[in-house]
């Protein structure tokens, strides 16, 4: 049956009560109930004298300091309840204080002090009952068995507030650990966003640099050639805008594009364009080259493919002055190889693993590099795979990364 909906409301309200007051009211209450056997005497009992009131008031007024001093009141209650029985003033019947302190004990105090007083209690008990006249011998079972009980229920108390209290643990490490989570994936997010933001702007104003700066050039002489350089500046530009804007209502949780779905972002059927796009616009021979059977990608690995060769090709148009670069792909059962070539200028300083050009932002070196190989590197970590950078073997230079692919259709959509 459940039960009653006053009982949870009226113990809530008694748990957040002051312990004095609660305390004291116990206290009472147990004076009360150890003063009714001389309220309502049978006959031939002990007649109620001003010596076995106080003996019987030492027996309650203790448990007014049960929980600030456990020991010491079930040490007074000890003294007083067995006094109060040898006098005979009269006998308790029952030993309601003995009983509230050892579930007390049991509940509060250290192992030593608890069994201690169950042992002396349980010891005092019987030879107390010596004294009573007429005892029977289910007076012995009932006394020994109340006291076993209240302890029993001390017990169950100090279990329950420790299991209590590690379920409040665990819920707080829990949270830690969920707002540790929540910090290591808002960072992650946002050196995502930061990476993809340096590559769709590094590789545009890239485009647009080149450009304009031919088609002052060429603007007299060759009117059509410089109007096809405004336009790539135009087209490189529009491009840089409509990724951005992906990126941005990812962070913003909106829809782009007049309700358009924001994924997927570019991926491994995207680099034809690209390349063609570098290739129209710088005048840089790029060709793609494609070896094995495609076998589906994780969609963070897809973005990183392209992103990887974004990267690449931006870095030879700002630095290589290369004529031609090539990117490969290599599938396999299990990875794909990814390699970006150019013939342009090698590393300026290849022992130290110097940046192409000298430019801290995009560089090209074999160990060190700016911070578009450092993206490079990143992005091929969070994926599982692995990046190399260095000297081409004929000169130019060369990005080899290695990327695992899905185990199946499914791992590959999510």
């Amino acid at each position: 049956m459940p039960a009653p909906s006053w009982i949870t409301p009226a113990l809530t309200r008694v748990r957040s009560a002051n312990p004095y007051v609660v305390d004291a009211a116990l206290a009472a209450l147990v004076l009360f109930a150890a003063s009714l056997q001389w309220m309502f005497p049978d006959e031939g009992d002990d007649r109620l004298t001003w010596q076995g009131f106080l003996l019987g008031v030492g027996t309650a007024v203790p448990l007014v300091w049960r929980r600030r001093a456990p020991f010491p009141a079930a040490c007074a209650v000890s003294v007083f309840t067995p006094a109060m029985a040898v006098y005979h003033a009269p006998p308790p019947d029952i030993a309601y204080g003995g009983m509230v302190v050892l579930y007390t004990l049991a509940a509060l105090a250290p192992p030593w002090q608890r069994r201690f007083m169950l042992t002396g209690w349980l010891v005092g008990a019987s030879m107390t009952m010596m004294h009573k006249e007429n005892a029977q011998p289910f007076e012995y079972a009932f006394q020994l068995l109340s006291f076993v009980s209240a302890y029993g229920f001390g017990m169950l108390s100090r279990l329950q507030r420790a299991y209590t209290a590690a379920l409040e643990d665990r819920a707080r490490r829990l949270e830690r650990e969920r707002a540790a989570d929540t910090a290591r994936a808002v960072a992650q997010e946002r050196a995502r966003i930061a990476r993809d933001m340096h590559d769709i702007l590094a590789h545009a104003v890239s485009l647009m640099v080149v450009q304009a700066e031919a088609g002052p050039v060429v603007v007299r002489s060759d009117p059509e050639r410089a109007e096809g350089a405004f336009d790539a500046i135009a087209g490189a530009g529009r491009d840089a805008m409509t990724q951005l804007r992906r990126i941005l209502g990812v962070l913003k949780d909106e829809p782009v594009d007049g309700g358009s779905a924001r994924l997927p972002q570019p991926g491994v059927a995207a680099l034809a364009g690209l390349v063609r796009q570098v290739g129209d616009t710088t005048g840089l021979r790029v060709a793609l080259r494609c070896a094995g059977e495609p076998r589906p990608l994780h969609r963070d690995t897809e973005v990183a493919v392209y992103r990887v060769v974004q990267e690449a090709l931006t870095n030879t148009v700002k630095h290589a002055y290369a004529s031609s670069a090539q990117v490969g792909l290599d599938w396999t059962e299990d990875e794909l190889t990814l390699t970006v070539t150019d013939d342009g200028q090698g590393p300026t300083d290849t022992a130290g693993g110097g940046g192409r050009g000298g430019e801290p932002d995009g560089g090209e070196g074999g160990g060190g590099g700016g911070h578009g190989l450092i993206g490079i590197r990143e992005r091929a970590a969070a994926c599982g795979g692995t990046a190399r950078t260095g000297p081409g073997r004929d000169g130019g230079f060369r990005v080899v990364v290695r990327l695992p692919v899905a185990a199946g259709r499914q791992a590959a959509t999510g």
